[in-house]
């Protein structure tokens, strides 16, 4: 169950990488406290790992890697509400919670993270009246640093709730979660081309109006590709793309040929504002109508490297044009779309969300690439706006900078310090964002 290790781990979009001393698959919550007691003793650390979909290195350590994927499928259903195994993967769900009748309110795009990954870092969906993932969650067991079992709920240290349910990895290990779902339902989908600038002058209108509403940008156009989605009931009859069409939009046009886009673009710079108009020009219009994961979530094969940033929502188009006049001004060619997507307000300490309905801007470069100077410039814009890095993805701040934009950010570093008071579960990248 404890293995020596030393091999090395990087991560999904290869942007971390590390040779853990140990690296430990329970399949038990007791032998989760039997790995915390193996490190305690040897003076080590401890970072559970789920499906290293994270950019940042929040996971990493060169101690005790500590793999929870073995930790997953239901364990309870009451009602709506159903606790999952703390790595369970998103893909796993509908084939769970589908004979149930039961679906997530609401997803993100890609579905290979960890449940506790997921929520940990703050990963959300878009739709302004829908809350990041983490939202969902209405209890949790975690094994503090002195081996503890620790049951959060609405009803058991309901004081907690908004710091464990995204809590960066730093309060504890997540075994278990309960998350609140919904009867099943199907969402009908709209994807189609629109005029950047329009898409941007009735911003705040489209994403009130749509259950859910994003999308994407090549730079070097002036083109919108645009996602509606509404929510219909589980009943409503599909229609779905022949499968031919289907692998044409979501692995050759998506994957393959943007991988192939990117490898030119990594070798000839010039020949990326010519790719990108062509990019717009091959994206065709479609509508369909499916169960609600099915049309959430797409395949991605391409790897990369991402930024993402929250703002108040009424900010966006004023950041994006910002963001479009950079890349001019400084000539750069870049290859990856920039998305754009919205979501709800909630009450979590350290959600990017808190306290704000907002506005998500992301930005991508191809894992080849050096991100550097184009995710410094972007974020010095999103810091003018007040922006919050997304946990999970490649930002540059620290914690004296953080602390000015979250109002509980002093809050849930005294959870931290009253749960791990010796760091067990600390790290480089907690340190930098949460301090010593």
């Amino acid at each position: 169950m404890i293995e020596a290790s030393g091999k090395r781990w990087r991560n999904w979009g290869r942007s971390v990488e590390t040779r853990p001393q140990y690296v430990a698959r329970p399949t038990t919550v007791e032998q989760v406290v039997e790995v915390l007691s193996f490190a305690r003793e040897r003076g080590l650390r401890v970072k559970a790992i789920g499906a290293g979909h994270s950019f940042t290195a929040i996971a990493a350590t060169d101690d005790v890697q500590l793999d929870i994927s073995r930790l997953d499928g239901v364990y309870a259903v009451n009602g709506t509400r159903v606790t999952l195994g703390a790595g369970t993967n998103l893909y796993q769900l509908p084939a769970l919670l589908d004979p149930l009748g039961l679906a997530l309110t609401n997803m993100g795009d890609i579905d290979r993270q960890t449940i506790a990954g997921a929520t940990s870092t703050g990963t959300h969906g878009t739709g302004s009246r829908f809350g990041g993932l983490a939202t969902q969650i209405v209890a949790a067991t975690l094994v503090t640093a002195a081996g503890e079992l620790l049951h959060v709920s609405e009803t058991e240290n309901a004081e907690l709730l908004p710091a464990v349910r995204l809590g960066l990895g730093a309060l504890g290990i997540l075994v278990e979660i309960t998350i609140e779902c919904v009867p099943s339902f199907k969402l009908h989908a709209v994807e189609k081309p629109e005029p950047l600038q329009e898409v941007l002058d009735n911003w705040i209108e489209r994403t009130e109006k749509a259950d859910h509403f994003e999308f994407y940008w090549f730079p070097h156009t002036d083109t919108a590709l645009t996602k509606t989605n509404t929510r219909v009931p589980v009943e409503t009859p599909d229609k779905v793309q022949n499968p031919v069409a289907r692998w044409v939009d979501d692995q050759l046009m998506s994957n393959h040929v943007f991988t192939l886009t990117c490898l030119i673009g990594t070798g000839m710079p010039g020949m990326i504002r010519p790719i990108n108009h062509l990019a717009d020009r091959l994206v065709a219009e479609r509508e369909i109508t499916e169960l609600s994961h099915r049309v959430f979530a797409a395949p991605r094969t391409i790897h990369f490297k991402e930024m993402e940033y929250a703002l108040p929502v009424e900010h966006v188009p004023a950041a994006l044009r910002a963001i479009n006049e950079l890349i001019e001004s400084k000539g750069w060619r870049i290859s990856f779309p920039v998305e754009v997507r919205v979501a709800a307000a909630d009450d979590n300490w350290l959600s990017t969300a808190h306290g704000r309905k907002s506005g998500y801007i992301a930005v991508h470069r191809y894992w080849r690439e050096d991100p550097t100077e184009y995710f410094e410039g972007v974020e010095a814009i999103m810091k003018g706006f007040d922006g919050r890095p997304h946990w999970g993805k490649m930002h540059f701040r620290d914690a004296s900078s953080l602390a000015q934009t979250y109002p509980r950010f002093g809050d849930f570093v005294a959870v931290r310090d009253r749960l791990d008071p010796q760091r067990l579960f600390g790290n480089s990248y907690l340190e930098r964002v949460l301090g010593t």
